[in-house]
C-alpha cells in the first residue's frame, strides 16, 4: 500500500508539465479546487500564478527557482525511478476525484505511459484526463452511468483483454472479447443516456471534453 501524500475531502486538480492553458487550469479548478503538482507541473502551475498545496516526484524535471518559491513541506521527494511522476502522484492522492491536466498532447510516448498509470490505478482515487478536445477516464469497476445526448461520441479502447456490457450504445459491447491487439470500441456513439460495465479493469472511456460535468458528476461521490 501507498501511504496517502495529500488527503482531500475536496476533488484534487493534479498538473503536469505538458502544456496548460489558463482556461484549461482554471476549468479544473472550479471543479476540484484543491491543487498538487506532479514534479515540473509546479512551473506550469506557478507561472499561471497557482501555488501548488503539494509538489510529487522524483524532482528531476523541477526548477530551482520552483523550489525556491515553494515551502520545503509542500515538496515530497520520491527517489524512486520504476514509475512515472503521474504515477507517484496518482497513488500519493486521497480524493474524491482527480482532475489531472497537463498530460496528453505532448509526447507520444508520455500519454502511453499516462494511459498505462490510468488503468493500474483504477482502484485508487477515480481520474480523469483532462485534453484539449477529450476526456479521458478509466471505466470502473462499479459500473458507469452517463446521461448522454443521442449522438455523442463514446469511444472505448482496452489496454488488457477485456469484456462488458453497455446500455444506450449503437454499437452495444455485450459479448464481445475486446483487447488491444484485437477489437476496439472507438467512435461508437450513444443512443441516449449510456451505462457501462466492464468485467476487470483496462478499459479506457474516451467522450468529448464537453461532457466533462457528465463524467464528474458520475464519478464523484462526495
Amino acid at each position: 500500500m501507498n501511504k496517502a501524500i495529500v488527503t482531500s475531502g475536496s476533488p484534487v486538480t493534479l498538473i503536469g508539465g505538458g502544456d496548460v492553458q489558463a482556461e484549461d487550469l482554471d476549468l479544473a479548478l472550479a471543479h476540484a479546487p484543491v491543487l498538487v503538482a506532479a514534479d515540473s507541473g509546479a512551473d506550469v502551475a506557478l507561472a499561471q500564478g497557482h501555488v501548488p498545496q503539494a509538489v510529487i516526484g522524483d524532482f528531476d524535471s523541477l526548477s530551482d527557482a520552483a523550489r525556491a518559491r515553494l515551502p520545503a513541506e509542500r515538496l515530497h521527494h520520491i527517489t524512486e525511478q520504476e514509475s512515472t511522476d503521474f504515477d507517484k502522484a496518482l497513488r500519493s492522492i486521497d480524493a474524491p476525484l482527480v482532475l489531472a491536466v497537463g498530460f496528453l498532447g505532448a509526447r507520444v510516448d508520455h500519454q502511453l505511459s499516462v494511459l498505462n498509470v490510468l488503468v493500474r490505478r483504477a482502484g485508487g482515487a477515480p481520474c480523469v484526463l483532462l485534453g484539449a478536445e477529450e476526456v479521458i477516464l478509466a471505466a470502473p469497476a462499479s459500473g458507469l452511468a452517463l446521461p448522454l445526448a443521442a449522438g455523442e461520441v463514446v469511444s472505448l479502447f482496452p489496454l488488457s483483454p477485456v469484456r462488458g456490457r453497455s446500455t444506450g450504445l449503437r454499437w452495444p459491447i455485450d459479448g464481445l472479447d475486446m483487447a488491444p491487439d484485437g477489437r476496439v470500441g472507438t467512435s461508437n456513439r450513444a443512443e441516449g443516456p449510456v451505462t457501462l460495465e466492464v468485467d476487470g479493469p483496462g478499459m479506457l472511456v474516451i467522450l468529448p471534453r464537453h461532457c466533462l460535468d457528465l463524467v464528474i458528476r458520475a464519478l464523484h461521490r462526495p
